[in-house]
């Protein structure tokens, strides 16, 4: 069976673990060791020295446990060393596991109980050194292994700070990837909504025209044409917009700054035989970026809902400055009785989020007039500036 690179990394280091921790404890024991036999003047012998080993060595084996129950083992060790020598490196390794993972107070607290057991052991073996030198010597020793401990916590607790900060900030940078990703798709998916939107509503209307009664073959032949080439647009859009959510690529058709005006969608309009009266200032048609795309959505959206909703009905088209602003407006007659193609609402929703986006506003209302009849305003206000 083949273990995976994470299942082998793991395994690795819990025998990097056991390795270090057998060294631990060998070095321990062999402090232990050098203090009996090197350091101390005075010290147990005959059955007390082997006595002294076997607890040493006990001791040593015992630090396994500092990760478990460090507070426990550091007092426990404190006590051994109240007695036996060899113990005495072996506290103070507990000392440190205390101090490197918990509170201050409890590292203290042990670092107090290893004072106590050597004076403990002071009080066996007095000749060894004066008592002012006992307290002096193993106070500085429990406060500075408490002080790299605490040291060592602090540090630990850092890098794990910065380490949840830098996985938070990625996991942040990928969620605002996503979202951007996400937002620049639903705008793209709006305008190829809008555009697909606006060549079908033609292509209904060329065909419409060739239903009427009496249509001669002159003129079948042009509308044909036209409704051939709305086709072939109309698919380009799509072809853009399933190639997008399929793999993120966007094909986007290219079209010129002329092909894209108010005035090219009114005359379209009127080529494919929609009552088109526009009213457009002849300035607003000099406007670039963001605020001409918008003008333009407008009117395509309104001419669009009025090949769908009001078929033949006239459609009224007005553009003008007001003051900083562009104003848009689009009417048609509302006409409960003509059929109408399908519509899921989606383009108007799209409109009003993008005038949002750029601080201006989309409205629309249905005003009934007095005699029943009644009329759909579409009104667009868009910066410029």
């Amino acid at each position: 069976m083949q273990l995976s690179a994470t299942d082998s990394r793991g395994s690795r280091q819990r025998w990097e673990s056991r390795g270090r921790s057998a060294l631990l404890v060998l070095a321990s024991f062999a402090g232990g060791l050098a203090m009996l036999f090197l350091v101390l003047e005075q010290r147990p012998g005959g059955g007390w020295r082997v006595l002294d080993v076997t607890v040493g060595a006990a001791a040593s084996i015992t630090l396994l446990l500092r990760r478990r129950a460090p507070v426990g083992v550091g007092l426990a060790l404190a006590v051994v060393a109240g007695f036996a020598a060899t113990a005495g490196v072996a506290n103070y390794v507990a000392l440190f596991a205390v101090a490197r993972t918990r509170r201050i107070e409890l590292a203290f607290l042990v670092a107090f109980a290893d004072l106590a057991g050597a004076l403990g052991f002071w009080l066996l073996y007095p000749a060894n050194s004066v008592l002012s030198l006992t307290i002096v010597v193993n106070a500085a020793i429990a406060l500075a292994v408490v002080g790299w401990g605490a040291l060592q916590q602090k540090q630990q607790d850092l890098v794990a700070v910065y380490r949840d900060r830098a996985a938070r900030i990625e996991r942040e940078r990928a969620l605002r990837a996503e979202q951007i990703q996400q937002a620049e798709r639903a705008r793209i998916a709006r305008d190829m909504h809008d555009s697909v939107a606006h060549y079908m509503s033609l292509i209904a209307l060329y065909a419409g025209g060739l239903e009427v009664a009496g249509a001669s073959a002159k003129d079948v032949g042009p509308a044909a044409t036209t409704i051939r080439t709305t086709a072939i647009k109309a698919l380009d859009e799509l072809r853009s917009v399933i190639g997008m959510l399929r793999d993120g690529t966007l094909v986007v058709p290219q079209e010129t700054d002329q092909e894209r005006t108010v005035q090219s969608l009114v005359d379209e309009a009127r080529q494919a035989g929609q009552l088109v009266v526009a009213h457009l200032d002849q300035d607003t048609g000099q406007e670039s970026g963001p605020a001409a795309e918008e003008v333009y959505r407008i009117v395509q959206e309104g001419l669009t809902n009025a090949r769908k909703h009001a078929p033949g009905a006239l459609v009224t088209v007005g553009v003008r400055r007001d003051g900083r602003d562009i104003l848009v407006t689009v009417t048609n007659p509302v006409d409960e009785g003509a059929p109408a193609l399908p519509g899921s609402g989606a383009g108007l929703r799209g409109l009003a989020e993008r005038a949002t986006a750029i601080g201006g506003t989309v409205q629309h209302e249905i005003i009934e007039h007095g005699d029943g009849s009644g009329e759909f305003r579409m009104r667009g206000r868009v910066p410029h500036r």
